[in-house]
């Protein structure tokens, strides 16, 4: 029996973009380019602000989510949401200003930054890793597939920890919607000598719904999910672990969705909040 012999070339690797793919596979991925960039752009320039991050227009009591913990105030504003009052004597002089979003930025930004949702939207839209599916990546890195386990992304796994973090921030944020329920002028402007009324204003209804939309963010997280329950092999005789897993599931299946809709409204909210403080619009009062 004779025998043939065929020289066969290796797939080559296919260049930048390149696809047998069709249709507009590239729109997902320049949507998420276009959204996570806007909201980094605004998000620095909001928090180097120092300013308009509150409001008591009407008598209300609003605050942007961007710097609520206040832990200190900015030089000069007295908010009335200062957990420890002025500006820190001991800030260094070579920094920017000091503005209270500093402090706490790093704990919302973190989390949204190592989330498993987000890595995959930000690799495919920032670094064309690849830039979708089935489609050819930039060549500068390597044949070697490193993933997560090697520095810097290794830091990726510290996601975990921000989860605790994030939970701790919906509370106060949920405390600072619980304040925007209350004023210091009734619905017809007349000033209350005692105390406050309570009321809901536009900003209260958009305060409000800032923590309900993270809430569906965060409770939905999947280091959450393995946490109440991933590590378990059965739930037999553990009702209060798969209910736990069952609702963390269930908010897990539109993560996507939580993620960008809380991303808009934190935003929003910010926005809303800004806008009111500069004089730009005023809360319309409901009641």
């Amino acid at each position: 029996m004779s025998q043939t012999s065929a020289d066969l070339s290796l797939p080559q690797r296919p260049a930048l973009g390149e696809t047998k793919r069709r249709g507009a596979w590239w729109l997902p991925t320049l949507l998420t380019f276009l959204g996570l960039g806007a909201f980094i752009v605004y998000g620095t320039w909001a928090a180097f602000q120092g300013a308009n991050y509150f409001t008591h227009d009407g008598g209300a009591d609003y605050l942007s989510p961007f710097y609520s913990p206040v832990i200190f105030d900015a030089p000069g504003i007295h908010s009335g949401h200062s957990w420890f009052g002025d500006a820190p004597a001991w800030w260094p002089a070579f920094l920017p200003s000091f503005s209270p979003a500093f402090l706490i930025l790093w704990a919302p930004g973190g989390f949204r930054f190592t989330c498993y949702y987000y890595r995959g939207a930000y690799y495919k839209a920032f670094w064309g890793d690849p830039p979708a599916c089935a489609v050819g990546e930039p060549g500068f890195r390597g044949t070697k597939y490193r993933g997560e386990r090697k520095f810097p992304l290794i830091m990726q796994n510290i996601h975990r920890y921000f989860l605790y973090v994030a939970i701790a921030f919906l509370f106060i944020l949920a405390y600072d919607a619980w304040r925007a329920m209350w004023f210091s002028q009734a619905a017809d402007g007349t000033p209350v000598v005692d105390g406050k009324v309570f009321g809901v204003g536009i900003g209260t209804i958009v305060l409000t719904l800032n923590p309900i939309l993270l809430g569906g963010y965060t409770l939905g997280c999947h280091s959450l999910r393995h946490l109440v329950g991933g590590g378990l092999n059965r739930f037999t005789g553990r009702p209060v672990r798969k209910k736990a897993h069952d609702c963390v599931s269930c908010l897990n299946r539109g993560h996507m969705r939580w993620a960008w809709a809380s991303l808009f409204w934190v935003g929003f909210a910010d926005v809303y909040v800004r806008l009111c403080a500069s004089g730009v619009i005023h809360d319309i009062r409901l009641f």
